[in-house]
């Protein structure tokens, strides 16, 4: 197959224009409390414009790299080791609202965490390309391909991160579905996570009463049940149309983590139904593109990749639109592109970078 000379132009235009939605979208949902709490309400948005740009320099840059570069054992195996140091290394690191989630060095924040979703994709491209006639020999495939998630995972869950595991964790289940695993071992490991699972969210406090709180929020609508019922409000509140950029309620105060992990609750308020679905048919021609790119590439190594970085990505945004929609329990997991973090953002435009390149293989 002849090599593309340029990059899907439609998966970078949605890129582009999920960044600058995301970017007018923060300035909408934190102004007001930036600048009552910071002096200036610019704060966010500037700080989120920073790491923005970076990343697109990142997604340029790295969108001229040839991706077969990181098929080596010598860059897969010193990202793994790179990253479970990392996330170690917040354990080293004052808390912050009770979490060990951060990096803090030169007057920035790092979340290690956000790294470990695209280095997982990359140690299971690399390990399963070459398994795939054999990816049901659990010694020999199954249980190395799911090791350094296992890790990652219980390191994040210690932060605690519950979240962010269970992404890491699904995008394994669905790399390994693609590789060919049979239904048997998911049915297996669904049954060996069930009882750890149970015992993180109702033998753990908090997690307990957040699913009650998810189960019925009216029970308690000024303590658990609050930031459920705050994003309801704001959804519904927007109707068809909205009520206006820079016009939504909830933001005043109401609805905690507004410019973050509810964003998405900002966006139905403000824009309506109309925002909502706009939002939603970006992520899914995003994944379109993602997934073509995937399933039309030859080369295993870069189907497993694309396909991986495009699944955490949809991963990421359907938990994070069902938790706002009260659809699933609250998860501190944010809007991909769109919701405030430097970490985040930077990381997701990096992995896009590496996505372009592959499609210019494609015809």
């Amino acid at each position: 197959m002849a090599k593309r000379v340029g990059v899907d132009k439609w998966l970078f235009g949605v890129v582009l224009l999920l960044v600058l939605f995301g970017l007018v979208t923060v300035f909408s949902a934190s102004a007001v409390l930036a600048k009552e709490t910071l002096g200036s309400p610019y704060a966010y948005v500037g700080r989120q414009a920073l790491w923005a740009l970076l990343g697109m320099f990142a997604l340029v840059g790295l969108m001229q790299v040839d991706y077969r570069i990181y098929n080596n054992p010598k860059v897969v195996f010193p990202a793994i080791g790179v990253t479970a140091v990392l996330l170690l290394g917040v354990f080293a690191m004052s808390g912050m609202n009770g979490a060990h989630r951060w990096i803090r060095l030169a007057g920035t924040t790092l979340q290690p965490s956000e790294l470990a979703k695209p280095v997982l994709v990359l140690f299971l491209a690399y390990f399963l390309q070459t398994r795939i006639h054999k990816v049901d020999d659990w010694k020999e495939t199954l249980l190395p391909a799911i090791a350094p998630t296992l890790v990652f995972a219980a390191l994040i869950v210690k932060e605690p991160d519950l979240g962010t595991a269970m992404v890491c964790m699904a995008v394994t289940g669905m790399m390994l579905y693609l590789a060919g695993a049979r239904i048997r071992y998911f049915a297996i490991a669904g049954a060996v996570v069930s009882p750890v699972m149970y015992y993180m969210l109702f033998h753990v406090a908090f997690r307990r009463a957040r699913m009650l709180a998810f189960w019925n929020p009216e029970a308690d609508p000024r303590g658990t049940g609050f930031h459920i019922l705050q994003s309801l409000i704001a959804v519904g509140t927007g109707g068809f149309h909205g009520l206006g950029l820079m016009e939504g309620r909830q933001k005043l105060f109401y609805l905690p983590e507004v410019q973050t992990d509810f964003i998405f609750a900002n966006v139905c308020e403000e824009l309506g139904l109309i925002g909502a679905l706009l939002v939603v048919a970006l992520f899914v021609a995003l994944g379109y593109r993602g997934l073509r790119a995937a399933f039309l590439s030859t080369d295993p190594f870069a189907r497993f990749l694309a396909f991986g970085i495009t699944t955490a990505v949809l991963i990421q945004a359907f938990f994070n639109m069902s938790v706002v929609l009260a659809l699933l329990p609250t998860k501190g997991i944010p809007l991909p592109f769109i919701s405030s973090g430097g970490t985040s953002i930077f990381i997701t435009l990096a992995s896009m970078g590496v996505l372009l390149n592959v499609t210019r293989e494609i015809d």
